[in-house]
């Protein structure tokens, strides 16, 4: 049986990742094996992080809105379920950035939701 050499697809491996360790200092930079193993464990840091960014954004508004909610003498919670009675469809990462860039116009949805709770 002839033998097999990888020759381009087996270098074009190792290119790729070694490309993607290009800054990686040392020998996870240069050789290939431990390029590799660095290249795979960054890789699912990266895509675990990705989801874990999420949250933690999301748990950010949500410390921003209640701050600025409180500054209004109305609580998150209060305020949320106010905003949905009064058919208010802004999302947190929204609302949190008009709390600290606008506070006249944030003060003024808190008054919405605070009027929709008192109705219902």
């Amino acid at each position: 049986m002839p033998r097999v050499k990888r020759g381009n697809k087996r270098v074009q491996r190792r290119k790729k990742i070694l490309g993607l360790a290009k800054g990686y200092r040392l020998t996870k930079s240069k050789l290939h094996r431990s390029a590799k193993e660095s290249v795979d464990r960054a890789l699912r840091f990266s895509y675990r992080d990705r989801r874990t960014k999420k949250r933690d954004f999301r748990s950010l508004f949500i410390i921003r809105l209640g701050a600025a909610a409180r500054e209004n003498n109305i609580s998150y919670s209060r305020f949320i379920g106010g905003l949905r009675k009064a058919g208010i469809t802004l999302d947190r990462r929204v609302l949190a950035e008009i709390a600290i860039k606008d506070p006249e116009t944030f003060a003024k949805i808190a008054d919405s939701a605070r009027a929709a709770l008192a109705t219902a």
